[in-house]
């Protein structure tokens, strides 16, 4: 938003990953993603939606690192339309959205040593992830600019492997050892086309919760700067 009391605001005081950073004029080809976690760490971070700061979400308990740098896509939000999509896709039915931001791996050759910052990344696929009832959809992507990874444009062009580890990290991370059957599955890989729809109704579902929180705002600084 091109507004002196917005740009003032934003001089002044840090953005909130999720609602204050935009996707991004080319999305959803080219996206901001704020990560999380990276593969060193041995503790779960999670961004604190409410005051937009990362916080330890929990100590790994087991040896389940993430292969990949991990975090959120800024105004996104897995509800309605990316639900239907997955029941769409996968035959499923009784599925509804996990309410967060919708989520990305990021790959690349580069070791980042912590979270809490952002990246221009290129969606190339997806993980069709349902975890207990909810669509909670992994976008799969790499860095821009990445010597290793910065050419592939879809999934398929990645390392199997390489697809193999993260779908392996993402159907185990949760599992306790000796507690039964995982509580979530992935039904599909899906490429570039599918990774792009999962992201743009992730954008209309936040924006549909979310669309007067701009407008709001604005009243209440112009409110502010007119007393």
């Amino acid at each position: 938003m091109n507004d002196p009391l917005w740009n003032l605001l934003g001089m002044l005081y840090q953005s909130h990953p999720w609602h204050g950073v935009p996707l991004g004029d080319d999305a959803p080809d080219q996206l901001t993603a704020y990560i999380e976690i990276v593969p060193t760490d041995t503790v779960k971070y999670e961004l604190d939606k409410h005051s937009g700061h990362l916080k330890v979400d929990r100590p790994q308990g087991f040896s389940n690192i993430c292969p990949s740098l991990y975090g959120l896509v800024p105004q996104t939000l897995c509800a309605d339309r990316v639900a239907e999509y997955s029941m769409e896709k996968s035959g499923m039915t009784e599925l509804v959205g996990d309410d967060d931001p919708l989520d990305i791996c990021v790959l690349t050759e580069k070791d980042i040593s912590h979270g809490n910052i952002f990246l221009q990344a290129i969606p190339v696929g997806g993980f069709r992830m349902i975890d207990k009832g909810e669509a909670d959809d992994k976008i799969i992507a790499v860095l821009k600019d990445d010597a290793t990874y910065g050419h592939c444009r879809d999934v398929s062009e990645l390392p199997p492997r390489i697809v193999q580890r993260l779908k392996h990290y993402f159907l185990t991370y949760k599992q306790v050892p000796g507690e039964g059957e995982r509580s979530c599955e992935i039904t599909d890989t899906y490429g570039i086309e599918e990774a792009r729809e999962v992201i743009m109704r992730s954008h209309a579902d936040y924006n549909e919760l979310f669309s007067g929180l701009e407008d709001l705002l604005t009243q209440m600084l112009r409110g502010s700067a007119d007393g």
